[in-house]
């Protein structure tokens, strides 16, 4: 798969409109795309956020290859949760055997952008790879 390059973002300006605006923490990196033009390779839903990661080259972990049948993507949405997708059952259903459920916890590979605006999400620490070369060193929890 081919990342998408792109120019580092000045998010002190606000995101254009028709354009979304995703910030990845605690990487602190954020990306902008015209809404609905991301390139889909089956790495969970459409436009979700594993998504735009896969897109981009950020690591969010996603053992089961991004069908909700884990919960190794699990994000905390920080900002824009208006703009995403309704939570269906069978992440419902997933999130339950998830550590550390927050109210605005979601599977990454499941909470799909639906709206052009600002995002923020955070991948919680007990769910972080550390990352050499690009690959994780060990699995979750190590």
């Amino acid at each position: 798969m081919s990342q998408i390059q792109q120019e580092p973002v000045d998010t002190l300006k606000p995101a254009a409109e028709g354009m979304v605006r995703v910030t990845f923490l605690p990487q602190n990196r954020t990306v902008e795309f015209p809404f609905d033009t991301l390139p889909y390779e089956g790495h969970g839903l459409p436009m979700s956020f594993l998504d735009v990661a896969e897109n981009y080259g950020i690591f969010l972990d996603h053992a089961c290859g991004g069908v909700c049948a884990c919960t190794t993507c699990h994000i905390h949405v920080k900002e824009g949760a208006s703009g995403l997708s309704e939570a269906e059952d069978l992440e419902l259903d997933r999130m339950e055997t998830a550590a550390d459920i927050q109210l605005n916890s979601r599977l990454g590979c499941q909470a799909v952008i639906e709206k052009p605006g600002t995002y923020v999400v955070e991948i919680p620490k007990w769910n972080r790879n550390y990352v050499q070369e690009g690959k994780p060193s060990h699995g979750p929890g190590s």
